[in-house]
């Protein structure tokens, strides 16, 4: 008779030890990202900035996105970071003033810094009021971090914040909203090419400091043409591109990739990688009925003919068919504009869902 208890006793010790080790698993097979950016990555952050002079928290912002109510994002739908996330089976991170954000969602979901008119630099879109600079946005990371450790102890989060993906994808604003506005002190205390030496110097001081603080999967987004979106045409006479402004996209992307190989190979256990769809996205602005597009140098929503209203408002109308616009407002791409952007991104770096090494919450 003792054989069968024997049996019993091991069977019950073999399911704990399962349940228990499968349970454990659970806790760190499910990998996030955590998202740093500006308005092409925002999403809502900037609605709770009560004073920022950057928000899309009003209509028609959102109006593909779910429920087509505005969300923070500067979009009629999806982000790149939101796409190029799905594709790799990975959860889409809230804003971090989200009011839902607590030591669950973060575990789940991680969480996403981005804000409208965030820079590299700190004084970048200074006129804007209230926004996140990079700097800022690791700092609020750091509280993360700190708040994570309480709740769920220094070796899990530690390990938690590890295995995540990171997101940067920063540097238009300090090109637009800074370096090419002569309100900003840079733009005349540097030439094009010194301004970009700056940009780079500061960015790999960040991107040190984020990788002290656990960064080791890390993909930054390169500029796209700038020089193209519907606000630089507009202040043009012929309504061209300004190649003045594309150039300094090229030579920002061009340093900023040398910076991710450099980082790569000098700080322990990092993959640092440029995401670069500079090309993908001229092409599409050169020739956009090749992509199913009528319209690549227009926004879709606009104030009837007054140009530039910067933003999309209430009053502003809509084009027929939002599918066949490239832009969405003067400065950001529509959702099907974004995919493809993303598609390429993901297609470069060669990102899948397994990438994620895991079961993910997608």
């Amino acid at each position: 008779m003792e054989k069968p208890k024997r049996s019993n006793k091991l069977a019950i010790i073999l399911a704990f030890l399962v349940i228990f080790g499968l349970a454990n698993k659970q806790c760190y097979c499910d990998v996030v990202q955590f998202v740093f950016g500006d308005s092409l990555s925002d999403v809502g952050n900037n609605n709770y900035l009560t004073k920022s002079l950057a928000r899309a928290a009003t209509p028609w912002y959102g109006i593909d996105f779910d429920n087509g109510m505005p969300n923070g994002r500067f979009c009629n739908g999806r982000t790149v970071a939101d796409i190029v996330g799905d594709k790799m089976g990975l959860p889409r991170p809230p804003a971090f003033l989200d009011p839902s954000l607590d030591e669950n969602v973060i575990f789940q979901n991680g969480v996403n810094f981005a804000s409208g008119g965030g820079g590299i630099l700190n004084e970048t879109s200074s006129l804007f009021i209230q926004r996140f600079s990079l700097y800022k946005q690791i700092e609020l990371f750091k509280g993360i971090q700190e708040f994570m450790r309480m709740k769920i102890g220094t070796e899990k989060a530690n390990q938690f914040f590890t295995e995540a993906y990171y997101v940067v994808a920063m540097g238009s604003n300090d090109f637009i909203n800074n370096y090419l506005l002569p309100v900003y002190a840079d733009s005349w205390t540097y030439n094009g090419d010194t301004f970009t030496q700056y940009l780079i110097s500061t960015l790999e001081d960040q991107l040190k400091l984020m990788h002290s603080l656990g960064a080791r999967k890390l993909t930054f987004f390169g500029l796209g043409p700038m020089g193209c979106i519907p606000l630089q045409r507009w202040l043009t006479s012929s309504g061209s591109c300004q190649q003045s402004t594309n150039k300094l996209a090229k030579t920002f992307n061009q340093q900023a990739m040398n910076l991710m190989k450099d980082l790569s190979s000098s700080l322990p256990n990092a993959t640092f990688r440029f995401g670069d769809a500079y090309d993908a996205f001229q092409d599409l602005i050169n020739r956009p009925t090749v992509y199913g597009f009528n319209n690549s140098h227009a926004p879709c929503c606009t104030l009837g003919k007054i140009r530039p209203t910067l933003t999309c408002t209430p009053l502003s109308t809509l084009c027929k068919d939002r599918s066949q616009y490239v832009f969405w407002d003067e400065y950001h791409p529509t959702d099907k504009a974004n995919e493809l952007i993303a598609n390429e991104i993901v297609k470069k770096l060669g990102l899948s869902n397994s990438t994620t090494n895991g079961t993910t919450n997608s």
